[in-house]
């Protein structure tokens, strides 16, 4: 079944998704801070069960002419050789609000097919306004959001954006107030590992265990799922 949600379509859970495997549309690469090179994050992203990853490294205006191409180039070149979906992203951190449109339209440009704006986390010193300004923008999802605002939660519910529960120690401390707020307003989740480091790759399985952790019913998980799954649809133009 498919419902809208102020123009974004979402799949409710079917035989096909609940047939794959996890889903993270927020990694890092050597590109930015992670310590793995794109074929290797995608080899083990292979090996603890993915069915898609989307590489989502930092950029702001010093890098983003760097970063982009080459994830591309990456996945271009191992693509037809990995057993999962790969997409090209790019995460916009601690870049100034009122510069945020503009880069999200840079990042489009040079091909990011998921765009993630750094959400205003209680765990970094964030702008206050980011948030808004993300939204404004029109990222595809707005990464640990922290204590978002009300008013922020109903204008991501128009515009149609996705936040983000991750797995992230620290990120992940805002869990509860995001998955609360979200779920009382109607308003799409995703679940992320923002992932650094081979080892804060997860399971389907775990990501359950953290969603159930943050307060979402379990009745409720796998339509979070099916919210990645669409994504991923979307970008590619078909089944995964």
């Amino acid at each position: 079944m498919v419902f809208s949600l102020s123009g974004v379509y979402i799949l409710r859970p079917h035989p096909l998704c609940c047939l794959i495997n996890m889903i993270d549309l927020h990694t890092h690469s050597i590109f930015s801070d992670g310590e793995l090179i794109p074929s290797e994050l995608a080899r083990r992203a292979v090996a603890t069960g993915y069915k898609a990853l989307a590489i989502t490294d930092h950029i702001d205006h010093s890098n983003i002419d760097f970063v982009i191409p080459r994830i591309i180039r990456s996945i271009a070149m191992i693509r037809d050789y990995s057993p999962i979906t790969l997409l090209a992203g790019a995460e916009i951190t601690h870049v100034p609000p009122a510069l945020i449109p503009d880069i999200v339209k840079e990042a489009r440009k040079l091909g990011a097919q998921i765009v993630i704006v750094h959400g205003e986390t209680i765990v970094e010193p964030v702008e206050e306004g980011t948030n808004r300004a993300a939204i404004e923008a029109g990222a595809d999802i707005l990464a640990h959001p922290g204590l978002i605002s009300e008013d922020d939660l109903l204008f991501a519910k128009e515009k149609g954006i996705f936040l983000e529960i991750t797995s992230r120690k620290g990120h992940s401390l805002s869990n509860g107030h995001v998955a609360r707020s979200a779920m009382l307003h109607a308003i799409p989740l995703v679940v992320d590992t923002d992932s650094h480091s081979p080892s804060d790759l997860i399971t389907r399985d775990f990501a359950r265990r953290v969603l159930l952790s943050a307060g979402i019913e379990a009745g409720k998980t796998e339509e979070i799922f099916s919210n990645s799954y669409n994504i991923v649809k979307k970008v590619i133009g078909g089944r995964l």
